[in-house]
């Protein structure tokens, strides 16, 4: 909404139910200082770029350097803005979040950019990750009679730097990075100043670029500085806080290096391919698992190797290249498909897969398949695809998987399954292979990962996999989305 918040939905209500079993980001975050350009325009194809990354809401907030004005709603980039509400944005600061929630209901109060009073003015803030100790600080702080609007924890970060009234924007933001564990890649704005900071772990991404090699950009992933034309710098390290205003851009490393720790799941699903992370190109990277994946897990004398699109296109064309085995399309993807915000029964999340993926019975009848995924998580949606696979002719459906096998879960923003509903927790690869009722599975290593990537795996969060996590999860966290969900004290 426009300055004034609309009244928000019940905490609680709301909530999506997926639609898939694959894991999902939480979010997208976006930022431009860029006087004499249409900031909220850039930041709307920004933020298209990185719709990947969350559906459920959208919000640009921007600066003229004495107001900020911004706008935000539930749904797609697309669905949330037209021209005219890009028209009324106007100003020369911008940030923008697209998001997936992890933290809070999926409703517009928990809509991103969040904002509170920041002296005489207004900090603005978009946050992409998830802290392990939002309930600690949200206590403290309601301790010192900070009142609430929201259920998510990215609200902590705004008011834990609105509460230090006593220091420059710079200090306090860094004081909160010192307070805050867990997962953070955030951009946030006052009327004057633009800032993008990242947990020292730097376990979500951020980057830094150029447009018209004189305006600062900061974006989630580097395909959204190609969008708007902007050049890639470098990425933010992690501890890094980096400001931009009207003097230019100043860094500082407000907090130090614990150690490089970007999750794995970035390099195999969840970054567009036309990303580029630790200087790798994704496209690149995923192609050479699919690579890996054809020699740790051969398929002798199959007809055709097909992914399932999108995510896993790159990994398939690698297995085909590395096995010998023709590159084929087994199944059509329905691109117009997208996320609804209806309670569906085992009867419409079936149809919803069906609606998805559409198999080719003339590429598939009496063939030997090697199917190529990126993920199973669950083990449902996998399951079904492969029988409609047989179902439309294929003779044998040999699948094969990028990630490692997913046993533990994930506290620094991905929202998968909690422990007890992973497959791969509680079942060996056989029980899954019968499971799902492939003819055979293979799931890449996690060295096999690294070598597709040639970065040692000490440099990535691999917790999902191995249980190793490196930002320590206190004994009494949860990984629940709603833990925040209570009555709000509103002011």
């Amino acid at each position: 909404m426009f300055a004034e918040e609309a009244q928000p939905p019940a905490p609680g209500t709301g909530e999506d139910v997926r639609e898939d079993d694959a894991p999902h980001e939480e979010c997208g975050v976006f930022g431009v200082f860029a006087p004499g350009e249409d900031v909220a325009r850039l930041t709307y194809f920004g933020l298209f770029a990185l719709q990947h990354r969350g559906q459920e809401s959208a919000g640009i907030m921007v600066s003229d350097g004495s107001d900020l004005k911004w706008y935000k709603e539930m749904g797609l980039v697309t669905q949330v803005f037209d021209p005219p509400t890009i028209a009324q944005l106007q100003g020369h600061i911008a940030i923008g979040h697209t998001r997936y929630s992890t933290t809070g209901s999926s409703v517009l109060r928990n809509a991103q950019p969040l904002h509170c009073a920041w002296g005489d003015g207004t900090v603005g803030v978009a946050h992409n990750g998830n802290l392990i100790n939002t309930e600690e600080l949200r206590a403290e702080l309601e301790a010192q009679d900070v009142s609430f609007q929201t259920t998510n924890d990215s609200e902590i970060i705004a008011r834990m730097i609105a509460t230090q009234q006593d220091k420059s924007l710079e200090d306090a933001v860094a004081h909160t990075m010192g307070r805050l564990q867990g997962a953070y890649s955030v951009v946030l704005m006052t009327e004057d100043t633009l800032i993008g900071i990242r947990d020292p772990y730097g376990v979500r991404p951020l980057c830094l670029g150029l447009l018209d090699h004189r305006h600062y950009v900061l974006a989630s992933e580097t395909c959204a500085l190609e969008t708007i034309g902007a050049c890639y710098v470098r990425e933010v390290e992690p501890g890094e806080m980096v400001v931009i205003d009207e003097r230019g851009l100043t860094t500082r490393q407000a907090q130090p290096l614990a150690r490089h720790a970007t999750c794995l799941f970035e390099f195999i699903y969840f970054a567009r391919p036309d990303s580029a992370m630790y200087g790798r190109g994704l496209h690149d990277a995923r192609r050479r698992m699919g690579q890996e994946l054809a020699r740790e897990h051969p398929v002798p004398n199959a007809h055709m190797v097909m992914p399932i699109p999108d995510a896993a296109t790159p990994a398939a064309i690698g297995f085909a290249e590395a096995s010998g085995t023709p590159y084929g399309e087994g199944v059509v993807k329905n691109r117009y498909i997208q996320r609804t915000f209806i309670q569906p029964d085992q009867r419409m999340r079936e149809a919803g897969v069906r609606m998805k993926l559409m198999p080719i019975k003339e590429a598939l009848a009496g063939k030997r398949i090697v199917m190529v995924d990126d993920s199973i998580v669950r083990g449902t949606t996998t399951g079904q695809v492969v029988k409609r696979l047989f179902d439309a002719g294929a003779a044998e459906v040999h699948v094969r998987i990028t990630a490692p096998p997913v046993k533990y879960p994930c506290f620094y923003g991905i929202d998968m399954a909690n422990q007890d509903d992973l497959v791969a927790a509680h079942h060996t690869v056989e029980e899954i292979r019968q499971m799902i009722g492939a003819t055979s599975l293979g799931y890449l290593s996690i060295p096999g990962v690294t070598r597709a990537i040639g970065i040692h795996k000490d440099k990535f969060c691999r917790a999902c996999f191995d249980g190793h996590y490196p930002i320590e999860i206190p004994p009494h966290v949860r990984l629940s989305k709603f833990a925040l969900e209570r009555p709000l004290n509103v002011k």
